[in-house]
């Protein structure tokens, strides 16, 4: 069975040639010192640190999963020892503030490494990522004393942190939130009600555990601005940092999951659980959005590291199988057979998985580099442009990367064949693991309606308009390059097309409010492959300039080449099929009486 291993090469390829990561660091993170050699160094540790600590608790993780006795949850086994290497390594603190501890490196440096994580053990992952969200939450909007209470502890990874949404009645719809905070005398509030889903909600891998909690208080308004944000932690942290030992949070229970089963999804409940409030009453959603946004990019690198999975599995397989003989005649005459390699068909899933995973990572650390830039670009102009880039790209990334992960997952079932059905290979736990990314921090439809209906539809459309003009831009550049044709003269093609779907939407929801939520999901999937064009047309252009220079890796950039011709013959016309759907209206969705579903 083929083992994961970093794709180190590819990796740098998206980071540092086609997206320039070193001389963004140089503008932004002048101090931090982060050159070629830095990045290299640091991607080969934790490269090893996910080949030899978490690669070997993939499968047995995912087959012991968690177990709760009396109300206190258990991880699989190896995976406590695991997490105090990783800490003691000290990568939970390479993006965090050097005030409370951390190493001060950029956020998006950061992220590029989780992808290698998730590959590897995607269960494992989960308990150090959404630490990282509480611990942003905290950083942008608790008080000093916050802070210096709960950071330097997230930071170490001594404590993990989660985020508790969803209620039993309660999940993207945030105005049905029940659960409520009451008052004490001490200036703290007493938490009741229960929340569900809450991934690494509780476990035996860390000291504590520090919960972000969506509450009302008592003179609360209805719907989501009367919500509010508190820190409730597992054990109390007292102000001089001690914890008591009784539990201020009580695990209900385990569910019991399709996937990541090595990662304790819980049900928690808060009894009077003593909180604080972080930020203003009744604006706890607004808050809270900092952890989800944080959220949203990184299931957007879970669907990259799944698709990543895939391809690796698919290629070694496919490398090896033997299984009929070539068309053009045998490759393998001394043998019984050829190896899958040679058949079409195997090719063209092969080539989908690298184009869509390598097309999504572009897409993922691209958006990264611009919440680098939202939180330390030097002037107000930059910042703001990056703003609405991401306002643009973060739907986009999340469902577009995780709809292509899943479908690398199964086409590496498909590349297996039987064997693929079959457990040992791994290839049934990718597509069992990846599953969820689809779902989590909102559906591909949720995130489909926020790009359309608040994104793209919103006044003056500046969110959709940043990149449409980044777009043109590069087109306009390349309009002389015969070279860059092949490229350019699709993505420009697909360009002029989308650029009125909007209005078109538009103009129809005036007569059928439902037009928008119908035409959501065919929009974004046509935005995602239009995208992941323009990435793929600024990696061919690296490509050539590599090959024009004279590089000794001609293999690596005409493959690069290659896959990015792929994609824009085989993959991008896909767009035409949504952009069709998206001019028949929406009479043939609702026209159907609801009780004609009925059984």
């Amino acid at each position: 069975m083929t083992e994961y291993r970093a794709p180190i090469r590819d990796m740098r390829f998206a980071f540092e040639e086609v997206l320039g990561s070193v001389s963004h660091y140089d503008a932004v993170y002048p101090e931090a010192g982060v050159d070629s050699d830095t990045i290299a160094a640091i991607m080969e540790e934790r490269a090893k640190f996910c080949e030899n600590e978490l690669v070997p608790l993939y499968r047995s993780g995912d087959e012991q999963g968690c177990t709760i006795t009396d109300g206190v949850v258990t991880a699989p086994d190896g995976f406590r020892a695991a997490y105090e290497a990783y800490c003691e390594a000290g990568w939970p603190s390479i993006a965090g503030h050097e005030e409370f501890g951390g190493q001060g490196l950029p956020p998006s440096l950061g992220s590029m490494l989780q992808e290698m994580n998730v590959s590897a053990n995607h269960a494992f992952s989960m308990y150090a990522t959404l630490s990282e969200g509480a611990r942003e939450t905290i950083e942008a909007h608790g008080t000093d004393a916050q802070k210096a209470l709960y950071l330097p502890k997230l930071v170490d990874g001594t404590w993990t942190g989660t985020m508790c949404l969803t209620e039993p009645q309660c999940g993207t719809d945030l105005n049905l939130v029940r659960c409520r905070a009451e008052p004490n005398d001490d200036g703290s509030y007493a938490l009741h009600g229960t929340k569900i889903f809450i991934s690494a909600g509780d476990h035996d891998m860390a000291d504590n555990i520090v919960h972000i909690v969506l509450a009302r208080l008592p003179d609360a308004p209805a719907g989501t601005k009367g919500i509010s944000l508190f820190i409730v932690p597992r054990h109390h942290v007292n102000a001089d940092g001690s914890v008591e030992e009784a539990r201020n949070v009580q695990t209900g229970s385990i569910e019991h999951k399709m996937g990541i089963c090595g990662n304790a999804t819980c049900v928690l409940n808060f009894d009077g659980s003593k909180g604080y409030l972080i930020g203003e009453p009744h604006k706890g959603l607004r808050a809270m959005f900092t952890f989800m946004n944080s959220a949203r990019m990184g299931v957007a690198l879970e669907g990259v590291a799944h698709g990543e999975l895939g391809l690796q599995k698919s290629r070694a397989y496919a490398l090896e199988r033997l299984s009929g003989r070539a068309a053009t005649g045998p490759v393998n005459p001394d043998g019984p057979a050829d190896p899958i390699i040679v058949h079409p068909d195997v090719r063209r899933m092969l080539l989908t998985q690298m184009a869509l995973t390598e097309g999504s990572r572009m897409l993922s650390y691209f958006c990264n580099k611009q919440v680098d830039l939202t939180l330390h670009a030097q002037d107000a102009d930059s910042r703001a442009e990056a703003n609405d880039l991401l306002a643009y790209l973060t739907p986009v990334a999340k469902a577009f990367a995780t709809e292509s992960a899943f479908e690398s997952a199964n086409l590496a079932v498909q590349v297996f064949g039987g064997h693929g059905f079959i457990r040992e290979w791994g290839v049934e736990q990718n597509v069992r693991d990846v599953r969820i990314t689809m779902l989590y921090e909102g559906t591909t439809g949720i995130q489909a309606l926020d790009l359309l209906g608040r994104k793209v539809l919103r006044p003056g459309g500046e969110a959709l308009g940043g990149f449409r003009d980044m777009v043109q831009s590069f087109c306009d550049e390349q309009a002389g390059n015969a070279a860059m044709a092949e490229f350019i003269t699709p993505l420009r093609g697909l360009h002029d097309r989308i650029d009125g779907l909007a209005q078109d939407i538009a103009e129809k929801a005036q007569a059928n409010p439902n037009e928008v939520a119908a035409a959501a999901v065919d929009y974004l999937m046509a935005s995602g492959y239009y995208t992941l064009a323009y990435f793929w047309a600024r990696a061919a252009k690296t490509a050539q300039d590599a090959l024009a220079a004279g590089t000794s890796e001609q293999d690596f950039y005409n493959t690069k080449l290659a896959v990015a011709r792929f994609y824009m013959q085989r993959l991008l016309p896909r767009a035409d099929t949504h952009i069709s759907v998206l001019g028949v209206g929406c009479e043939s969705l609702m026209g159907l009486p609801d009780d004609a579903f009925a059984v």
